[in-house]
């Protein structure tokens, strides 16, 4: 079934909310929460759910930055400078290691940046061996890296298959070469063919594509042509991101203001467009901007309600851990709370060098906030929630989820009337065509909201 985006919903519905890849937001974090708190949250998470644990790695070091990107990044790096930071992050992983149960089973490793792949492959491999040496590996775990195809060469992979990796996202963004220079993106250095090919034959058990819309000097048309390309690469994973320009927290984004935006009809196209486009092609449609194929465990689980999602991206529950995080600006996301890195790498090195940890801010969840934080996840990743499932799980009468959540099916009457979400004996059903506005239908749950703490993007 063909998705058809009604213009009129999204000038009813389109404003500025948070993105919810945590709850609360990170613009919620504060710095009362210290190196201290987070050593008392790491021991404590090992009686806490889920047990497994997930690592991300921050690699925040990129040969040139890309004008759009969000992420903690840095460049004109030296090699001591680079050998520092490994050394800082084995230290980090061995204190870390030490306060957590050794019968926990690690289940994910992502790689983030930056651009993880355009460092020395020797520091890659040391930062892997080090995880292995203090971690126990589950026997299914997943192992990922993203990739700037414009650093990534065919030894490469062999080597990341031969370090342990078997998922690679790779970052295509666009396939239009004056996109990639409007945004200050390298092309790949070898076709994009040949290197999707290349880690298919080396064994890697996943391949994902990122690609990015509301980009300059992108059109419906051409959008629509590199969704086209990229269906053709045949990968068990897609991801479509929706650019969010928020100058006003990332100023290098203000330079793209001079070449100019598609318009949020066109944007809108462009999701619809490229939503069909991979349903046509076979894919199942995961959360808001990733894409499955049918047999892939993220499909599986959504047709379960078992999806779920944390910093690293979307996971199964059967995955999903704990994560800790490793590096300058990395996230860790515990049961109970969460604890940010500090964010320049040369402070990161020396706190590290110093304390062995280099905590910047968090946040300390209270018990109302899991409930809030389950719902709205649930949302976002299953389109679905059952509140009674919900009181159950956290043991708490429905009227007391309901009074935690300011539950009313009156706060939804407009998405009812639009045909955007049902309710049906206490649970919340986004429709296929509200999929568009599961942040608009989360907010309604999100009693933060009205605080209007921090800067967020357009909701469409």
């Amino acid at each position: 079934m063909n998705m058809i985006v009604d213009k009129k919903l999204i000038d009813k519905y389109n404003e500025s909310g948070p993105r919810y890849t945590s709850y609360p937001p990170a613009t919620f974090f504060n710095e009362y929460f210290n190196d201290n708190e987070y050593l008392e949250c790491l021991s404590k998470s090992n009686y806490e759910n889920p047990k497994n644990i997930s690592v991300y790695i921050h690699v925040p070091f990129c040969p040139q930055i890309c004008h759009f990107c969000g992420c903690t990044t840095e460049t004109g790096f030296t090699k001591p400078f680079l050998e520092r930071y490994i050394n800082a992050l084995v230290k980090e992983i061995e204190l870390v290691s030490s306060k957590l149960d050794d019968k926990r089973k690690l289940t994910q490793v992502h790689w983030g940046g930056g651009t993880p792949n355009a460092i020395s492959y020797k520091y890659i491999e040391k930062i892997t061996n080090t995880l292995k040496e203090y971690f126990d590996f589950s026997k299914n775990y997943e192992m990922a890296i993203e990739c700037n195809p414009a650093h990534l060469e065919f030894r490469h992979i062999e080597l990341l298959k031969k370090f342990g990796f078997n998922r690679i996202s790779v970052g295509i963004q666009d396939f239009r070469n004056d996109v990639l220079d409007a945004i200050n993106r390298k092309p790949s250095k070898r076709p994009i063919e040949e290197i999707i090919k290349k880690i298919k034959d080396e064994g890697f058990t996943g391949t994902n594509l990122d690609l990015v819309y509301g980009l300059p000097l992108q059109t419906v048309d051409s959008f629509k042509k590199t969704v086209d390309k990229a269906i053709s690469l045949n990968t068990d994973r897609m991801v479509t991101f929706s650019y969010a320009h928020v100058p006003s927290v990332i100023p290098r984004q203000k330079v793209l203001e001079n070449i100019g935006f598609p318009s949020s009809d066109e944007k809108a196209l462009m999701y619809e467009n490229s939503y069909n486009q991979l349903i046509k092609a076979g894919y199942v449609s995961i959360g808001m901007d990733h894409y499955s194929k049918p047999n892939d465990e993220f499909a599986l689980a959504l047709n379960q309600k078992k999806l779920h999602r944390n910093f690293q991206g979307y996971c199964t529950l059967e995955t999903t851990g704990q994560v800790y995080g490793f590096g300058a600006s990395s996230i860790s996301q515990l049961d109970s709370a969460y604890s940010q890195n500090i964010k320049n790498a040369s402070e990161y090195i020396n706190k590290i060098e110093k304390n062995g940890t280099a905590v910047l801010r968090g946040y300390s969840l209270n018990n109302n906030e899991k409930v809030i934080r389950y719902v709205i996840n649930s949302l976002m990743c299953n389109y679905y929630v059952d509140l009674n499932f919900v009181a159950d799980y956290f043991e708490y009468d429905l009227s007391e989820i309901k009074n935690i959540l300011n539950y009313s099916e009156s706060n939804f009457v407009d998405f009812i009337s639009d045909s955007l979400m049902k309710i049906e004996d206490h649970k919340i059903i986004i429709n296929r065509k509200g999929r568009l506005f599961t942040r608009n239908i989360s907010m309604r749950f999100d009693p933060l909201i009205s605080k209007k703490i921090g800067t967020y993007s357009n909701t469409i």
